[in-house]
């Protein structure tokens, strides 16, 4: 019996859906997976900072129709490797939403290549800012990019 294998944005993709459960702000789940050569380096999820109570225990805090209070996965994963020693230098970002500005800044700063998300969030600046670094930003259809 043969099983067809997911791809390798498949499989990361699944795997930020995944890392996105653990998410503690009820206003979005959003998981992020950064990889380089097919080998997780870190994850992110959004939720508050570390020793401060999440939005589940605490409450959200609002500003502009934003939670404050929790960190972005994308921001998280980016810290889990700096908290840990690991460069993201030519990573690629597997994220279940397209990253904000804020994170788009952090990603390009960080090294990631390539962002490869699921939920549009459209951010012009967000956009711009990343052709201008050269950092490519793929809408995830289902289909093999080829590289991961």
């Amino acid at each position: 019996m043969t099983t067809q294998r997911p791809s390798w944005d498949e499989y990361f993709i699944s795997i930020a859906r995944e890392v996105a459960t653990r998410a503690t702000c009820p206003r979005a789940s959003v998981g992020c997976v950064l990889v380089r050569e097919h080998r997780i380096l870190t994850t992110g999820y959004n939720g508050a900072p570390r020793g401060v109570p999440h939005c589940t225990e605490g409450g959200c805090i609002l500003r502009d129709g934003h939670c404050v209070r929790a960190t972005h996965a994308e921001a998280n994963a980016v810290v889990q490797g700096a908290l840990h020693g690991v460069g993201l230098q030519g990573a690629t970002a597997y994220c279940t939403h397209q990253p904000c500005v804020g994170c788009s800044k952090l990603l390009i700063s960080a090294g990631v290549v390539t962002i490869v998300y699921v939920d549009a969030y459209p951010d012009e600046v967000a956009a711009e800012l990343l052709s201008e670094a050269g950092v490519q930003l793929v809408q995830y259809s289902g289909q093999e990019r080829g590289t991961a």
